[in-house]
């Protein structure tokens, strides 16, 4: 679904990210996980085409984001970090104004609202809406035109756990129907509750890839937890934070 080739990005003498190679495949949760600054923005705006790579290639369906971009991001729904509407508009304008920008049908608005919990919401301003609805509000942008992937940059960052508990569950069910899904996100918790699969970023590089359970037993954390039951999300949230301390961490590991 979204292919990076040896994909490289510097700024000047900086290395954002190097030589990545890399496979989203269709229909499944790849989360990236690591430390600021260690490439995972840059990884998923690359995708968009909004960062060019300095080498190496990403495609999208097949098609090249930096030669065919318009058609590449018409696959792709977005939701970035920190979101900003128009003031004073109503959550149903915002969603109608943003779907005549993306060419999508403006008679999927009201479904999209009550896709994502703000149907009833819809005619109120968005200056007055929680951090929860703004974001669930920004999934329904990210939606319009039915993407075959969302690219989710930190969808629950800043958010109190009953937004961001309401955001896991609409990505999750969003993924469910069969929507790739490729995001970011320092919650290990979220991470252990969402993804197929983890890449773990470390100063530009992708250290690690693979299900939190195969990642366990290559870096020698206890996998039991990950592997027996996986609705048990305690234990997989458990294991995940070992297995990102054994890659990402510096320095001596610390033993409970």
């Amino acid at each position: 679904m979204i292919v990076y080739d040896v994909f490289a990005k510097r700024y000047g003498r900086t290395v954002a990210v190097s030589g990545l190679s890399l496979e989203v495949r269709e229909g499944e949760t790849l989360a990236l996980i690591g430390p600021n600054g260690s490439g995972k923005t840059t990884t998923l705006k690359a995708a968009l085409g909004l960062v060019r790579p300095t080498a190496g290639s990403v495609r999208v369906a097949g098609e090249d984001v930096a030669t065919h971009g318009r058609r590449a991001r018409g696959r792709l729904g977005y939701l970035p970090q920190r979101l900003a509407f128009p003031e004073g508009c109503t959550g149903r304008e915002v969603l109608a104004f943003y779907a005549r920008l993306r060419g999508a049908d403006g008679a999927s608005v009201p479904a999209l609202l009550e896709r994502v919990g703000l149907l009833d919401a819809a005619d109120r301003e968005v200056d007055g809406f929680s951090g929860g609805m703004s974001q669930r509000l920004g999934l329904a942008v990210a939606l319009l035109g039915s993407p075959r992937a969302l690219v989710l940059d930190e969808p629950t960052a800043a958010l109190d756990p009953t937004g961001s508990l309401a955001v896991r569950d609409l990505v999750r069910s969003i993924a469910r129907e069969g929507t790739t899904v490729f995001l970011s996100s320092h919650d290990l918790a979220e991470v252990a509750a969402l993804a197929d699969r983890v890449g773990v970023f470390v100063a530009g590089e992708l250290a690690a890839l693979g299900t939190p359970s195969e990642l366990a037993s290559r870096h020698g954390v206890r996998p039991d937890g990950l592997t027996a039951q996986p609705g048990d999300l305690g234990a997989r949230t458990h294991h995940l934070e070992d297995v990102y301390r054994a890659v990402a961490v510096p320095g001596p590991r610390l033993v409970a």
